[in-house]
């Protein structure tokens, strides 16, 4: 499986998020398409990068994004629905479309799956940040295994 490139297409799959009546099934064909998209993952919810800098500076910055013609901010992890749900609170992510890619599903279909098992964690998502127009992937930011810098919130936002 090649990583997705810029230019490519965002594959087909499914994804939960929580809606006010529990979980829904989110199609990302119709989560992306005809509007401008970021969509950034993490490794794990709750875990202290992404829940002490990764979330917060989308939250933070969600305004600016959405001054720069950006219609969603999703922010997607390899846990279940309730975990991402439970995360998005405690941080206040208003705005912010917490995606669970519960089986890494949509990782493996975008080639940016990783294996945590020696933390104890299983398959995840490596942590990046794309961003796709009309479905089709314009930026694409791949952290280093251990590393967070390219795809921050204020990386992102440089790009648009």
């Amino acid at each position: 499986m090649m990583t997705i490139q810029i230019g490519d297409s965002i594959p087909s799959a499914e994804l939960s998020q929580m809606a006010d009546n529990g979980p829904q099934t989110v199609s990302t064909t119709d989560y992306f398409e005809g509007r401008k998209v970021v969509l950034f993952s993490v490794p794990g919810a709750f875990t202290p990068t992404c829940s002490a800098y990764h979330l917060p500076g989308f939250v933070d910055l969600a305004d600016e994004f959405a001054s720069k013609g950006v219609d969603a901010i999703g922010c997607m992890s390899v846990n279940d629905v309730f975990v991402m749900h439970a995360w998005g609170k405690s941080a206040n992510a208003d705005g912010i479309d917490m995606l669970a890619d519960g089986n890494g599903d949509f990782s493996k279909a975008l080639g940016l799956e990783m294996d945590a098992s020696a933390f104890g964690m299983g398959q995840r998502s490596q942590r990046f940040a794309l961003v796709a127009d009309n479905g089709v992937v314009t930026h694409l930011m791949i952290e280093a295994p251990g590393e967070f810098r390219v795809s921050s919130a204020e990386s992102v936002l440089a790009v648009l």
